[in-house]
């Protein structure tokens, strides 16, 4: 007698498997945000690094990302416990991948000498001019051991937008994103500019 329900295996006929044992996230696409970290270098300097596993920390003003102790950042956070975090407008793609170029010999990164760039008037850590949102977080926690890699988690104690970007009442979201659209890295190593929206159908009741 068939109850029309189907075993795992019937189901996932049609799929093929991924191999765990190495990591899978290069062999499809994901949408993801694409922002910039802001630090200070030991020396006092600037350092911007593009950061795409980004998310707001639950509920509150927390936001966190992925980075590793191997890189500048995660030092810079370790010693001065303040990053500020840049949300690049899709026009600012390019100045976004200078941001990316590798250290030279003397440790330094002369391509963002090409980015326009000022200290965030908080916690004084660098971020790049006309971008549609700036946080700026004091370090609350590392979270190590996700293999090479560490989640560091920031309290958000000042944020500003460009109004622009801004959701209000009298304002549709769709047209709103569609006049003011955003910036999407489509890891791994494509980006994409969101300007059509669909609202998603929540159910009747349904809480955060």
């Amino acid at each position: 007698m068939n109850d029309g329900s189907a075993s795992a295996h019937e189901h996932g006929a049609h799929l093929d498997e991924l191999d765990t044992s190495r990591p899978i996230w290069d062999q499809f696409f994901m949408v993801a945000p694409l922002v910039l970290v802001g630090t200070r270098e030991a020396d006092g300097g600037d350092d911007l690094a593009p950061k795409h596993m980004v998310t707001p920390m639950g509920w509150q003003n927390y936001f966190g990302f992925v980075c590793t102790p191997r890189h500048g950042t995660y030092q810079n956070i370790k010693r001065d416990g303040v990053f500020a975090v840049t949300y690049p407008k899709p026009s600012q793609w390019l100045e976004t991948s200078l941001t990316a170029s590798p250290r030279c010999e003397d440790d330094t990164k002369p391509q963002l000498g090409l980015v326009h760039t000022y200290r965030s008037p908080k916690v004084d850590c660098p971020v790049v001019a006309d971008g549609y949102l700036y946080l700026e977080c004091e370090f609350d926690r590392f979270v190590d051991g996700f293999g090479v890699n560490s989640l560091i988690v920031g309290k958000i104690v000042a944020a500003r937008i460009d109004p622009a970007y801004l959701r209000a009442a009298a304002r549709d979201d769709q047209d709103l994103i569609h006049d003011a659209p955003i910036l999407t890295y489509v890891s791994p190593g494509r980006f994409a500019e969101i300007s059509n929206t669909l609202a998603f159908p929540i159910p009747k009741g349904m809480k955060k």
